[in-house]
C-alpha cells in the first residue's frame, strides 16, 4: 500500500527571528508521516539572514527543502510552492506560515480526514492578531459574496490541507503570480462545489519580529484585489 506523502509549503520573508523556531516545531510532522514528506520553505527575497539560517538547518533535517528566489509576495510564493509539491508528485499538500502564529499540534485533525480533500481549511474563530485583521476579514468575506456569490467563512486562512491532485486542476485557474492567490482558491474549491470543511483553529500573535504589510498596503491590495476579482469573476 502506498504511503501517503505530505508537502508542507511556507514562504518567508524576514523571519530570521523566527524560522529556526518554525522549522524545529513543523519538521517534526513531515518526519512522523514518513515517506516522501517534505518541509518546504520559499525564502521570498528576505533582507536578513533568513534564508541561511534555513540552509543550516537543512544539513541536519533531510526532509527540509529551503528555496530562495527573488521577492515576489506572499501569493505569488505560495503559488511556486503549490506548484513545486505537485511537480513532485505530492499526495497532499498543507500551507502554513513562517511567523509562529499556527500550531503543529493541531495539524493532525486536519490529517485525520485528509481523505475528504478538498479543501481542509482553518478557521480563525478567536483571533489574536488584531482587531485590523478582523475588519479586514470580514469585509473580504463580503466583497468576495458580493462579487463571486458564495459566502466564504475565513478565506485567507494560512492554514490549509488539500489533496494533490485536485489542487493541481484548482491551480490552473489561478494567474501566476496573483496576490491573494488562497482566498482566490478558497472561492473555487467553494464555487465548483469541492469538499471544503472549515475547522477551528488557534491563531495567535505574531512570536517576533514585524510584519511586513501595515494596514496603509493592505487598503492598497485590497483596491487591486477588487479590481483582479472583478476582472476574473466570469473565468473562474
Amino acid at each position: 500500500m502506498k504511503h501517503d506523502s505530505l508537502y508542507i509549503i511556507m514562504p518567508a520573508y524576514n523571519e530570521e527571528k523566527n524560522i529556526g523556531t518554525v522549522i524545529e516545531q513543523w519538521y517534526p510532522v513531515v518526519e512522523k508521516i514518513g515517506g516522501d514528506s517534505r518541509l518546504v520553505i520559499l525564502n521570498d527575497g528576505s533582507k536578513d539572514a533568513t534564508y541561511k539560517k534555513i540552509q543550516n538547518y537543512q544539513k541536519k533535517f533531510d526532509r527540509l527543502i529551503g528555496i530562495d528566489k527573488p521577492n515576489e509576495g506572499h501569493g505569488g510564493t505560495i503559488l511556486r510552492g503549490y506548484r513545486y509539491a505537485v511537480e513532485k508528485d505530492a499526495d497532499y499538500i498543507f500551507q502554513t506560515d513562517s511567523d509562529g502564529q499556527t500550531l503543529p499540534e493541531e495539524f493532525w485533525q486536519f490529517w485525520e480526514k485528509r481523505q475528504k480533500c478538498g479543501l481542509l481549511i482553518g478557521y480563525r474563530q478567536k483571533r489574536e492578531d488584531g482587531l485590523s485583521r478582523i475588519f479586514v476579514t470580514r469585509i473580504l468575506r463580503l466583497v468576495l459574496f458580493l462579487i463571486f456569490g458564495t459566502w466564504v467563512k475565513d478565506a485567507n486562512t494560512p492554514y490549509r490541507l488539500m489533496e494533490g491532485k485536485q489542487l493541481a486542476k484548482v491551480l490552473k485557474r489561478i494567474p501566476d503570480g496573483f496576490f491573494l492567490s488562497n482566498v482566490l482558491m478558497t472561492v473555487i474549491y467553494e464555487k465548483h462545489h469541492l469538499y471544503v470543511e472549515y475547522i477551528p483553529i488557534t491563531f495567535r500573535p505574531r512570536q517576533a519580529g514585524k510584519n511586513s504589510i501595515n494596514m496603509k498596503r493592505i487598503i492598497k491590495i485590497g483596491r487591486q484585489a477588487f479590481a483582479d476579482f472583478i476582472r476574473l469573476r466570469g473565468r473562474i
